[in-house]
């Protein structure tokens, strides 16, 4: 199967408006909110809600980035070398808002290390988590807080989504792995 687009540049900036708000509502405003993205994606998704809650409420939010692979529990088991990247906080979870970003949402695995190396940096008030892409197939019993788009898809489908800050275009895509390895990475 060829790469099928799901998601334009549009469609992520109206899924990330309406996140945004979500977010607002739910925390009954700005105050005390931080945003940290799992890196890579999480990461500009972070600072693009960040800078649309700015827009709305003339509030800067913090933005953080998290690397998550020293707490990952199947490094080995993908197939692949991982880097290790920098995790900067330039603020202190500490009884903070923490909303944590991410791409795509897929077995919750991502999450618990992201919880888990958060938790290792700070005692936050409450950990939520806002996502752009939410496939289904939990493995763990995690759930978003925020979703931009419930996309179902089988196992051996891949999500991709390809942003401006780090691919040069903005759209959410799916492929099928025939003939690949049936799990994507």
């Amino acid at each position: 199967m060829a790469e099928k687009i799901l998601l334009n540049s549009s469609d992520i900036e109206r899924a990330l408006v309406r996140i945004a708000h979500e977010i607002l509502e739910h925390n009954k405003g700005a105050k005390s909110i931080a945003f940290v993205g799992i890196k890579t994606r999480g990461v500009p998704l972070a600072q693009r809600l960040a800078k649309i809650i700015r827009t709305m409420e003339q509030v800067d939010i913090p933005v953080g980035s998290l690397d998550i692979t020293l707490y990952r529990d199947d490094v080995t088991s993908l197939g692949f070398k991982h880097v290790v990247q920098q995790t900067y906080l330039p603020f202190d979870i500490s009884n903070k808002q923490v909303i944590l970003v991410d791409d795509v949402f897929y077995t919750g695995r991502s999450i618990r290390a992201a919880l888990d190396a958060l938790m290792d940096l700070g005692r936050p008030q409450t950990i939520q988590l806002a996502v752009l892409i939410d496939r289904g197939h939990r493995e763990l019993p995690i759930r978003a807080d925020f979703v931009g788009k419930n996309i179902p898809t089988a196992h051996n489908e891949e999500i991709k989504v390809f942003l401006s800050e780090v691919d040069a275009v903005d759209k959410v895509a799916v492929r099928r792995l025939d003939g690949e390895n049936s799990e994507p990475k």
